[in-house]
């Protein structure tokens, strides 16, 4: 029986192969690998697709989130929301610039930032925080109007981590429309994914796209030939600008074939479990498809005696790693956060998963779940 890929990259490779070829030839014709014309072609259409004024690719979607807290000029000792159920890179970015992060609860139905419990990091002692990150969690768009309305309240900016949404939207805009600042990943298993790590990061202000330009070139002032600023090796490689332009072409359609997957998953799963869900006017890109279960490792145990992948995305709070455990957590504790890490369990989902295999993994979990 053929192995599932948790992420099938091969499959979409063999449709996008000569496009993406092409591509690289392109590149290795010109010569220009680093900040190449692909560069400056692919932000213009990235920046177009979701309707802000600026677009600029970098290194990955860690840089991104650190690009745009230096961008801000966030400074050591300043406080940052961010949630306590995500990837670490968001609190990793936030301690790279020397600020701290305050850990706040998400809502049990798409694991994304409360606002009720991000408002609660107002109430600690000591400063008051001066900004809010917000993860789009698998996919699925955070509830960034509300959140731009509770920083607006404390005179705080919001940032809307969009690592694993790039292409989501709420009320037919994207969400990485909402912030002062978003970002975004092209780590390869992501709806959109390079051949390597790269990001992106999405502004309106004509000020701070200045300054992310300039953080990701060493700090430097081309025009000048100064550095006026601390700055990174931020730049995305030209090569992996190529990958992304041939994978734009398909991208929607990619989208849609991901739609009638996590439909079909709801509909066969509906009656054992709860399926993710969002409002109407919501259309998530599924770089997940996560559920909750009782008894998760002998649910794993039984997929993988199925040769059926499963992932665990996350398994503790951040604020239990090591590197956090000093930061604050807002008050009343993030029990929806606790109870998330213990049960939930993301199966295969991508644009290439036919029909008889999904079939497979859905018989595979439902066994496993009527087991339990």
């Amino acid at each position: 029986m053929p192995t599932i890929q948790f992420v099938d990259l091969a499959a979409q490779q063999l449709i996008l192969g000569d496009q993406i070829s092409r591509r690289i030839s392109t590149v290795l014709d010109h010569g220009s690998y680093i900040m190449g014309p692909e560069v400056a072609e692919l932000e213009e259409l990235l920046a177009a697709r979701i309707q802000r004024q600026h677009c600029v690719t970098c290194a990955s979607g860690t840089d991104a989130l650190q690009m745009a807290l230096m961008a801000l000029e966030v400074l050591p000792g300043d406080r940052v929301v961010v949630p306590d159920f995500t990837f670490v890179a968001t609190a990793e970015a936030v301690r790279l610039v020397g600020a701290e992060p305050v850990f706040a609860d998400v809502d049990p139905i798409t694991y994304n930032l409360d606002p009720e419990s991000a408002a609660l990091a107002w109430d600690l002692p000591g400063p008051s925080p001066v900004g809010i990150i917000a993860v789009d969690l698998f996919g699925h768009p955070a509830q960034g109007e509300q959140l731009e309305r509770l920083a607006n309240r404390h005179g705080a900016w919001l940032i809307t981590d969009g690592a694993q949404s790039f292409g989501a939207m709420r009320d037919g805009r994207s969400s990485l429309s909402h912030g002062v600042i978003a970002t975004t990943s092209f780590y390869p298993s992501k709806p959109l994914g390079a051949y390597g790590d790269g990001g992106a990061i999405f502004c309106d202000d004509d000020q701070i796209v200045i300054a992310l330009r300039s953080i990701r070139n060493h700090g430097a002032d081309v025009s000048r030939g100064l550095h006026d600023r601390v700055g990174l090796t931020g730049r995305l490689d030209t090569l992996q600008a190529a990958v992304l332009l041939a994978k734009l072409e398909v991208f929607d359609s990619e989208i849609e074939a991901r739609q009638r997957v996590a439909t079909r998953y709801s509909t066969a799963l509906c009656d054992l479990v709860s399926p993710p869900s969002n409002p109407a006017n919501v259309d998530p890109v599924w770089a997940q498809y996560t559920i909750e279960v009782e008894g998760r490792d002998e649910v794993r145990l039984n997929m993988a005696e199925k040769q059926i992948p499963t992932c665990v995305f996350y398994p503790r709070p951040i604020h239990e790693n090591a590197a956090y455990t000093a930061c604050q957590v807002v008050l009343g504790g993030n029990q929806v956060t606790s109870l998330a890490t213990s049960r939930v369990i993301s199966i295969p989902i991508h644009a290439y998963l036919d029909e008889p295999v999904q079939d497979r993994i859905i018989s595979a979990l439902r066994s496993a779940l009527v087991g339990q």
